[in-house]
């Protein structure tokens, strides 16, 4: 009897032992599975972060492209901002130059002016005096000595002016030439040139052409041979 019941505990604890190896089995089982699941979340955790990384490496590489592309704008509007500043010192140059000339002409032009008007004032009194001597004795001494007077202020004067150089050359051989030549024939500067063909333009003594430079001579003061020596 005794060894029966021996016989039964030993069978209970292999029962119980089995049924421990069998609930040990259960739990490794459930914790397998975990760990498989656990095993996929980390995959899947991988390939997230592997996805990051090459959004990251993209966003990286196009701020690189962006910097680098702004960094050739910032260089390309530096040397358009340097051209700009030489372009504004260069306009700036050009305009103290241009009003340079301008103060220039324009103190040959009051220049000018007053012994124009010293002339015509000459020019009156010996219009008043030729009229004058209709009523009286003819004075030829007098006539002479104000005619040498106007000689001096033609030849020394009005001769070494612009207007009076360039109609005085229009009146020769050619009526028509190119500003340069002119330019050249009288050896007057190309400003004074220029301004005086401009004025003679404006009172219909010339015709000048901006597009082609040409100066025509159009009022002819007298005939082409009355300055030739005879």
């Amino acid at each position: 009897m005794t060894e029966e019941k021996n016989t039964i505990k030993v069978i209970d604890s292999t029962i119980d032992a089995i049924e421990n190896i069998k609930s040990s089995l259960q739990t490794a089982k459930v914790e397998l599975k975990k760990l498989e699941e656990d095993k996929e979340n980390l995959s899947d955790q991988k390939d997230q972060l592997e996805k990051d990384k090459e959004k990251l490496e993209r966003e990286k590489k196009q701020l690189q492209e962006e910097k680098d592309h702004l960094e050739l704008q910032k260089t390309k509007l530096e040397r358009e901002k340097q051209k700009l500043e030489d372009d504004k010192l260069h306009l700036e140059k050009e305009k103290q130059e241009k009003e340079k000339k301008i103060g220039d002409l324009t103190a040959e032009q009051l220049k000018l002016l007053d012994e124009y008007k010293n002339l015509k004032k000459e020019l009156k009194k010996l219009s008043k005096i030729v009229a004058d001597q209709e009523e009286q004795e003819f004075n030829v001494d007098k006539i002479k000595a104000l005619l040498s007077i106007y000689n001096v202020l033609l030849e020394e004067i009005w001769q070494g002016q612009p207007h009076f150089r360039i109609l005085l050359t229009l009146h020769g051989e050619a009526e028509e030439m190119p500003r340069e030549k002119i330019k050249m024939t009288t050896g007057i500067s190309g400003a004074m040139v220029l301004r005086a063909i401009h004025e003679l333009d404006n009172i219909d003594l010339i015709e000048y052409d901006e597009d082609t430079g040409n100066v025509r001579l159009k009022k002819r003061l007298f005939g082409k041979g009355a300055l030739l020596n005879k």
